[in-house]
Order: structure tokens, then sequence, then C-alpha cells
């Protein structure tokens, strides 16, 4: 194993577990506001990577999916003093089943209507289908309420995320960690290996008999049980859902966050999650005001200049950055001595060298002959 490979190791566990005692490591509000926060929004983000990365699909109607995922579940519980919703009194757990179904059912129509279009054209009808959703449960106020449904039921042991937020994000954390392993393991199946076929080459595929609408509208589906996984995090996390909840700013800010990870690599949703979160803490805390052009409520400009900045530097995003140090590394430890070293070498005597000069010269003797 190499001494970068060991290294990587070496990080990976530190980071495990750092994730592992983080409640005893971090302060209430950073564990709950910025790593759990950080968790749910990479589940997010990992479903529009998975979709891009391995289907080739750049997807915003991610948001609408977690939304719908979040509007079922909060509509069928039982909600305290009846704050919106149809309160229908179940319980969580049916409640969290009936919401990823919901989600992924819809979504597997969205996927039909979509799949069939590629490039701009997929982007701007899952665009279209995103405002579709947001509108409908802005304006349909009997699933939504006026102002959202509050005080959504969570599972007994959750308890209130706001006075004790381990338990949610251990939570957060077993589901970021699952949802990794799934999206790993799919892509090395048979259905994966297919579907990176058909986002590099769709007409070839078609010809060699696969169902190419089919296989990239079951990805969508895969995609949006990842989404609607989000969805009923995002709605145990604020303890409430309201369409300004699943807007065009939030699809913008889960895009954002997967190009700013890197799309090039799962990990990567979840490293600018938490580069998102940090930053959004640090600007509302420390940024100065600076007449109407900045102050610690500009964030959306402070992370757009900040986007601007990554992907000029790192198409790739932080992944693609970390990616070119470790060739640089490389690059360094293959690079080829140079003449000092070279003539210290020699004047060691050392075997390699000297193989090397008696090879040389054997063959110098030999074009001359």
């Amino acid at each position: 194993m190499t001494p970068l490979a060991l290294i990587g190791w070496a990080v990976l566990a530190v980071v495990a577990i750092v994730l592992l005692l983080a409640p005893q490591i971090f302060t209430a509000y950073d564990l709950s506001q910025i790593l759990t926060q950080a968790l749910w929004l990479g589940i997010a983000a990992a479903s529009l990577t998975f979709l891009y990365r391995y289907g080739g699909m750049v997807s915003l109607a991610q948001v609408a999916i977690y939304g719908i995922a979040g509007f079922a579940m909060g509509n069928v519980v039982h909600t305290i003093n009846s704050e919106g919703g149809l309160n229908l009194g179940w319980t969580p757990w049916a409640g969290v089943a009936f919401g990823i179904a919901v989600a992924v059912i819809i979504a597997f129509l969205f996927g039909a209507i979509a799949s069939r279009s590629y490039g701009i054209y997929f982007l701007m009808i899952t665009l279209a289908l995103s405002l579709l959703v947001f509108y409908f449960f802005g304006q349909v106020t009997t699933l939504s309420g006026f102002g959202g449904i509050r005080s959504v039921s969570r599972p007994g042991f959750i308890g209130d995320p706001i006075t004790d937020p381990t338990p949610l994000y251990y939570i957060c954390l077993g589901a970021s960690v699952v949802v990794y392993a799934l999206l790993r393991y799919v892509v090395r199946t048979p259905f994966g290996i297919a579907l990176q076929g058909i986002r590099d080459d769709p007409p070839r595929m078609r010809s060699l008999g696969y169902n190419v609408p089919l296989h990239r509208t079951l990805a969508f589906t895969l995609g949006a049980f990842v989404a609607s996984i989000a969805g009923i995090l995002s709605v145990w996390f604020n303890t409430q859902i309201s369409p300004g909840s699943i807007d065009i700013s939030q699809t913008i800010a889960v895009l954002i966050i997967a190009v700013i990870g890197g799309l090039s690599r799962l990990e990567g949703a979840w490293i600018g999650a938490i580069f998102y979160t940090l930053l959004d803490y640090e600007a509302r805390q420390h940024t100065p005001t600076l007449g109407l052009w900045l102050n610690p409520g500009r964030f959306a400009t402070i992370i757009g200049l900040v986007f601007l900045v990554i992907v000029l530097l790192s198409p790739d995003g932080l992944i693609g950055i970390g990616h070119k140090l470790h060739m640089l590394g490389a690059r360094r430890r293959l690079r080829p001595p140079t003449d000092a070293s070279a003539t210290a070498q020699s004047e060691q005597g050392l075997p390699e060298t000297a193989g090397v000069s008696t090879a040389s010269g054997s063959s110098s003797a030999g074009q001359g002959s």
C-alpha cells in the first residue's frame, strides 16, 4: 500500500471517529445546525449526484420529491394542536412508509415523462415538475395549511431535536451510511453498469436491446427514493414543512451543494453539504456590514461568489481540488532525479546507477561496432 493510500485510510478513520463521537466533541448547537443539517442535505444532494454521475441526468426535481414525502407524511401522522394538514392520526413510522411510497410512485411518473429527453431539455422538464409541486402545495391549503404543517409527530426516541439533537443526529448519520452503501452497490450491479453505458452512448445501448427510457426512469425513481429519505429527515429536523421549504431557492441550494462538493463522486455530496452549512453559519456570524451590498443576511451573495470561485478553480468541486493535490504529490514522487543527485549516486557507486551505466555503455559499444 502506497503512503498516499495509507494517509487516505488514516484520514477516513479520523473522520469516522469524529462523526461517531460528535455529540461529545461539539456543542448541541453545532451538532444540530451544522452536522445534522449537513447529513440530511448531503443525502438530498447524493440523489442528484447519483443521477448525474451514473445516469447523465441533471435533475432539479429532487427537492420537490423530498417535499412530496414530507407533506405526505405530515398529513397522515398526528400533528399537535392540528396545525395544518389532514391530521389523520397515523403512527410516525406508518407516516414514514406512506410518505416514501407516495414520493416514489409520483417520481416514477415524473421519470416516465422526463426519461425520453436529454441535456437541457431534461433539466427544464424536471424544473417544471419542481415548480408544479411547489405551486400545488402552495395553493391547496387543505394539504399544506396556510403556513405549512407544524408540530409534526416524530418517533418517541427522537425526542425534541432542538433541546436534545443527539438521537436525530445518529439517525441522519446512519441513514447517510446506508444511502451511500446502497448507491455504491447499485452502480456495480448489471443495472448500474447498463445505466453508465446509457449515459455514455444511448443509441448503442438501444441497439444492443436495452430499454433506455425504462432504465433512466428506474434510475430516476431510485434517486427519488434517496431524496424522499432526506425529506423525512428534514421534517423531523425542522419539526414542520411548508411550501416555502421546497421553493426554487432550496432547489438551487441542493444543486450548489452537489456542484461544490463535486459531481464525480458520491462523497462529494456530503463534503459540499458540510461546507455549505459551515459557510452559512460563519457568514451569518462574522460577515461585516458594508452598506446594502454586504451584511450577515446576504448569504446568497456570499455562497454565489464562493461557488463561482470554486467552479473556476476546479470544475469538479472540492473533490477535484483534492484529486489535483493527489496527482501533484504523485508527480513529485515519480519525478526523475536531477543531475546533481544522479552525479552523487554515480560517485557512491550505487548498483542501480552502475547497472544503467553498464547498459548504456554496452548499447553505445554496440552502436559503434
